[in-house]
């Protein structure tokens, strides 16, 4: 997903009566009444989104059954210690049946009042739905584990969605399994529920599923059918959206690398080799969800084609090919189009819903979307609850009363909705997208993009007023919003071991000689299909100094070394570099880190990452190269263990290097934040598990440790070609003087968001 937006200001018609009114009241506040749950206070203590307003910290109210009618002394209803008068001939003898009415009548009144909180269209106390431009739906029976003997699915029919016969709208949220650890799958879809949303929508990384080709992949974090059925178990309805593209800031939109193998690759094409791919692909993931269609008894109400063409929009016939590809593979349900406004024509295809993306509201956009397909209902796919960040830029907040007033005129244009994101997790490891148009950005590692949940699945204030919507709208079962999951502060980790680069890498990697530069995608590696993320060094020799340029020609960030001494970087920007002269013959050494391959544009086909050409020294082409794959997966973690002789960290170093320390976890793990102050760019491995990169120019500042990837005991905690202090001013100087020095990362809860300025 992803088009320009500047969010409009909302504008100044009252739109109130669109919302359900609450009847009860906290003391002394005037915010929505909502079911007692509880916050943990790390969450309302150091997250402004993640309070909880004043009016909901209250405890829960008691529900008394009766008051306290009889006296101390005496038989129960015969008014004995009761007071002279009135009441004391109102419960005397024969008073019985008056007050078991009076009774009952309490109760009842009582019972209304307190549901009235919980059900907010009680006939006696719902003032929202007197508003009869607003209808209220009731979808208690469509519920997927409770609905029985199907027969109609999903139906586009006379502008409305029909499920099961009965009109329907997709009050919608956009999760990705493969951003959330699996433990989590089910807290954070109950909290959809509990916003008051019906239906999930999830993209399908191909990139994930087949990183090697051929050989397939759904376990553990990637057992799409244990997602699905997780969300069903919920309550929820799926929109499935399996690509083969699926853009959403990943890398190379979802597509493998592998692909780029082919000289001649045409993505999102028709082309052979392209489709040949789609096609083994498809075979296999379809065999995970064709029986979790509606039809045959599961979640899944619509599938989406594709995702986004008509901003690529490179071949005519490819939209009709994926779309007879997920029908040939008995795919049954409603098929849907997302694009943005000015891609809805290029996006279209026949026999598919045309849906809309947008995050403002503008006048007619709607109306555009009904002259693409007559008498169809209205849907926004993707509804941006906020916005992804790219390294070196700045932190995007969308407001959330600006956010409401959209959804709600979206909503009274009789449109259904889908929330993009609900909750958007973490880009894990190296998986980030980037954009590259004007110039390359990478996206960071945190999904934060101020989605209705926080990365770490906290509640936000978009949350309560997106729940307080939508319980006005819909009668259907919703749980009580879970707890948080607590956060705890382990102090600051020491980095007590340390080993160069240069020291390990004779033992650690084979070199490939070439002598000419190798991309990463066509090293002869991986089984084949070469290398898809990491670092790539090349070495040669050179026999003086001058002028290197790199002709435009690394991609996508090269740390420059003569020997061991850190000299300089190219990149995008900077192509040129001088080299100090010297006497006889040194090594020349191209550290280049992959940042992500872009995932939106037309350039998609030229994300072949490493040196991509030729580089220069004095306008001669460098040959003769060592070319060290360093692609950072799990089992290359694993083999640094054994790797001798790691050192206490010296007074100074020369990078880059491998650090090491170890956290102690004494009770229970829970989840916290790595606090990166003083390193400057890197990657961190927690017991093996990638949390992502981090860089000093920001806006991300910590990375997120869920509790699921920590253990009571013991945990190693690594930087791989870590540097602190300055990566651009190597060899660089760790503080301390006299004494070995304290290299720390901080653990820490009490500034979890993950923004330096959040």
């Amino acid at each position: 997903m992803i088009d320009g937006r500047t969010p409009a200001q909302s504008g100044t018609r009252d739109w109130s009566r669109l919302r359900r009114r609450d009847t009860g009241q906290s003391p002394g506040g005037t915010g929505p009444a909502l079911p007692p749950f509880a916050l943990g206070a790390s969450a309302a203590a150091n997250d402004s989104r993640a309070k909880v307003p004043p009016s909901l910290q209250w405890e829960a109210p008691v529900l008394v059954t009766a008051p306290p009618m009889v006296a101390r002394v005496g038989v129960p209803g015969n008014g004995a210690g009761a007071a002279p008068g009135r009441l004391q001939s109102m419960w005397s003898c024969g008073g019985r049946r008056r007050r078991r009415l009076f009774a009952g009548a309490f109760v009842l009144v009582l019972a209304i009042v307190v549901l009235s909180r919980y059900i907010p269209c009680l006939p006696v106390v719902s003032e929202a739905c007197r508003d009869e431009e607003v209808q209220r739906f009731n979808w208690s029976g469509l519920v997927p584990m409770r609905l029985r003997g199907r027969i109609h699915g999903l139906q586009a029919r006379n502008s409305k969605f029909l499920l099961e016969g009965k009109e329907f709208r997709i009050f919608g949220g956009s999760m990705h399994y493969f951003r959330i650890p699996r433990e989590y799958w089910k807290d954070r879809l109950i909290k959809m529920k509990a916003c008051g949303l019906n239906t999930l929508t999830t993209y399908v990384p191909w990139n994930l599923h087949e990183e090697v080709r051929g050989k397939f992949d759904f376990r553990g974090n990637l057992d799409l059918r244990a997602f699905l059925r997780t969300a069903e178990e919920v309550g929820l309805w799926v929109i499935l959206r399996p690509g083969p593209y699926i853009c959403s800031e990943w890398d190379l939109g979802g597509l493998p690398s592998w692909l780029l193998q082919d000289p001649e690759m045409q993505l999102r094409t028709t082309y052979k080799g392209f489709t040949e791919a789609v096609d083994d692909y498809f075979d296999r993931l379809m065999r995970e969800v064709v029986h979790l269609q509606y039809k045959n008894g599961g979640p899944i109400i619509a599938i989406q084609v594709e995702n986004e063409y008509g901003s690529y929009a490179e071949d005519p016939d490819y939209m009709m090919y994926i779309k007879q590809a997920l029908l040939k593979r008995k795919i049954v349900e409603l098929l849907m189009t997302s694009d943005n406004k000015d891609g809805l024509a290029a996006g279209f295809v026949s026999g598919a819903l045309a849906t809309v993306n947008f995050q403002k509201m503008d006048p007619g956009i709607l109306s555009y979307l009904d002259t693409m397909q007559d008498n169809m209902p209205k849907m926004v796919m993707e509804y941006w609850t906020g916005w992804f960040d790219s390294w070196g830029g700045p932190h995007n907040v969308f407001d959330a009363d600006e956010m409401m007033a959209n959804i709600e005129k979206a909503i009274k244009a009789g449109a259904s909705i889908n929330l993009y994101m609900f909750h958007g997790g973490t880009n894990f490891g190296f998986m980030n997208g980037a954009l590259h148009f004007d110039e390359y950005k990478a996206t960071i590692t945190s999904y934060d993009y101020d989605a209705v949940l926080t990365e770490s699945g906290d509640y936000t204030s978009k949350f309560f007023k997106l729940r307080e919507l939508f319980m006005g709208l819909a009668d259907m079962p919703r749980p009580l919003p879970p707890i948080i999951l607590n956060k705890a502060s382990y102090g600051a980790i020491l980095m007590q071991q340390y080993i160069s680069l240069w020291e390990v890498l004779p033992s650690l990697v084979e070199p490939l000689k070439s002598e000419h530069p190798i991309n990463m995608e066509n090293l002869p590696v991986n089984n084949g299909n070469g290398q898809a993320f990491g670092y790539i060094l090349y070495e040669t020799v050179i026999p003086g100094g001058g002028e290197l340029h790199s002709h435009d020609h690394v991609r996508d960030r090269a740390q420059v070394f003569l020997n061991t001494l850190h000299i300089g970087y190219l990149d995008y920007v900077k192509h040129q570099l001088s080299i100090p002269d010297g006497q006889g013959y040194r090594q020349l050494r191209l550290l280049v880190e992959n940042r992500g391959r872009v995932n939106y544009g037309r350039n998609l086909n030229n994300q072949r990452k490493g040196l991509i050409g030729d580089i220069y020294l004095n306008k001669t082409a460098l040959r003769n190269f060592k070319i060290y794959s360093l692609d950072m997966k799990p089992s290359f973690i694993e083999s640094l263990r054994g790797t001798t002789p790691w050192s206490a960290v010296p007074d100074s170093a020369m990078g880059p290097a491998f650090f090491r320390g170890t956290l102690q976890v004494q009770h229970m793990p829970q989840d916290t934040f790595l606090k990166l102050e003083g390193w400057s760019k890197g990657v961190v491995f927690v017991n093996g598990q990638n949390l992502g990169r981090y860089w000093k120019i920001g806006p991300q500042g910590t990375l997120y440790l869920p509790a699921t990837w920590l253990q009571q005991g013991h945990n190693e905690v690594s930087c791989p070609i870590g540097t602190h202090k300055g990566c651009n001013n190597l060899p660089w100087q760790i503080p301390g003087v006299g004494q070995r020095p304290a290299l720390q990362m901080l653990l820490d809860c009490s500034s979890y968001h993950p923004y330096k300025n959040g």
